[in-house]
């Protein structure tokens, strides 16, 4: 294992250098597309016979990466508490009614709008894959992903409110997708064909409220702990300690890890920054978890490209991901265009929030991690195909194009935000 990690830290760094010195594209695409083409190679090699050896030796190292466990038990903690720590809790409350809906319900329209078009277009293009499961793939696909959101949108320029109300929606949303996909993978393994709803509801509860009053104890109880101190390389060990400890203890109780890094992340950044922390300490925990962000987030997407190489992708299976892609934006448009018209009355949001949020939804790592976590059978394949197509569009595609359209929908204010836009 320890061969096969330093092997991954080295490809890692090298794509990191290739991509600065080279390409010059935002980090996590152009690590990933670099990953890309290092796959397309050994496929290359595999189909002309130039040898077998290179395409053998790379399937069986990828083959002995749980992805699905690397992402959501090691790295996603990570991540996600890095995300929320620079994330302005003030900013955020502001925006809470918009975040708050478009986590829950936009999440729940989203896995049925797409779960059934999804039906549908298996069913067209002669691939069985029961109702069920196509709903299944609708709650792993609907949420916007917050490892690929956070770094991209930010390095696209997009003004404070709309990054914050992109980002905010990101950093919650997940909770509420692992919840329906948990839900509908059991009952859809169970095979009765029956949702229980009032069910899924009791799990949303233990799983979402649980994962908030944690964030909130856990943040809290560090944040007096650092209030008792002032020496950097213990506080930040604290913070390590509470994403370690915090994730595994919200794991063990049964309640969302996700959602708990997230609110304890908003603490840390928000409440301790101003009241417990030194300017040193803030220097140094800052740039520990700035650190942490960009290696795993360059390891995560070098994953995504080199799984290229597991995945049976056809032509069937490319024009079924792209048409749902169709879908997956069309159904977006609609849950973020109709509330914000509505809001509209009483409220002033910034000229293009609409197209921003739209194309800003991006699909990523998490999508493929679920994807991967459903059982092996006659239903998995086409549903990890799909999904995986689906992250590789949204991020090549509208991750390198959202810059652009910033600035084409907002001009020469993307840099600065509104001082009529409160809410």
């Amino acid at each position: 294992m320890l061969n096969l990690a330093a092997l991954f830290i080295t490809i890692t760094a090298v794509c990191m250098w290739f991509n600065q010195r080279v390409l010059r594209l935002p980090p996590t695409i152009g690590v990933m597309a670099i990953g890309l083409v290092l796959s397309l190679g050994v496929i290359g090699l595999d189909h002309f016979s130039m040898t077998t050896a290179v395409a053998d030796s790379a399937e069986d190292w990828l083959s002995r990466i749980n992805f699905n466990s690397l992402l959501m038990d090691g790295m996603l903690s990570f991540l996600l508490f890095a995300g929320a720590l620079h994330v302005d809790l003030s900013r955020l409350k502001a925006y809470r009614r918009s975040i708050g809906l478009l986590a829950t319900l936009g999440v729940l329209v989203s896995t049925i709008v797409i779960g059934s078009a999804a039906w549908w277009l298996f069913q067209w293009a002669s691939i069985e894959v029961p109702y069920l499961y196509c709903l299944v793939f609708g709650a792993l696909i609907s949420p916007t992903d917050p490892i690929a959101v956070l770094g991209i949108m930010r390095s696209a320029g997009a003004p404070a409110d709309m990054e914050i109300r992109i980002v905010g929606e990101s950093l919650f949303n997940d909770g509420v997708a692992v919840v329906l996909f948990t839900a509908l993978l059991g009952t859809a393994s169970i095979g009765n064909g029956e949702i229980d709803l009032g069910h899924m509801g009791l799990l949303f509860v233990e799983e979402a409220g649980g994962g908030i009053l944690m964030g909130l104890a856990l943040g809290g109880l560090v944040y007096q702990l650092m209030r008792s101190i002032d020496q950097y390389q213990v506080e930040v060990m604290l913070s390590l300690a509470l994403v370690l400890g915090g994730y595994a203890l919200s794991s063990a109780l049964h309640v969302s890890g996700p959602i708990a890094m997230v609110v304890a992340g908003l603490i840390i950044g928000n409440m301790a920054r101003a009241g417990a922390m030194s300017d040193n300490t803030r220097r140094y925990l800052d740039g520990f978890w700035e650190l942490v962000d960009e290696i795993l987030n360059a390891v995560l997407f070098v994953l995504i490209g080199l799984e290229l190489v597991l995945m049976p992708i056809s032509l069937t299976a490319i024009g079924v991901a792209l048409t749902l892609v169709a879908v997956i934006l069309l159904s977006r448009l609609v849950i973020i265009g109709v509330p914000l018209r509505i809001l509209r009355r009483w409220y002033t949001f910034r000229k293009g929030t609409t197209r921003v949020l739209t194309w800003g939804g991006l699909r990523g790592g998490i999508s493929v991690a679920l994807a991967l976590a459903i059982p092996e059978g006659e239903f998995r394949e086409p549903l990890v195909v799909t999904t995986y197509i689906i992250v590789l569009f949204s991020i090549l595609v509208q991750g390198l194009t959202i810059g652009k359209l910033v600035k084409m929908v907002v001009g020469d204010r993307c840099h600065t935000e509104s001082q009529d836009d409160k809410h």
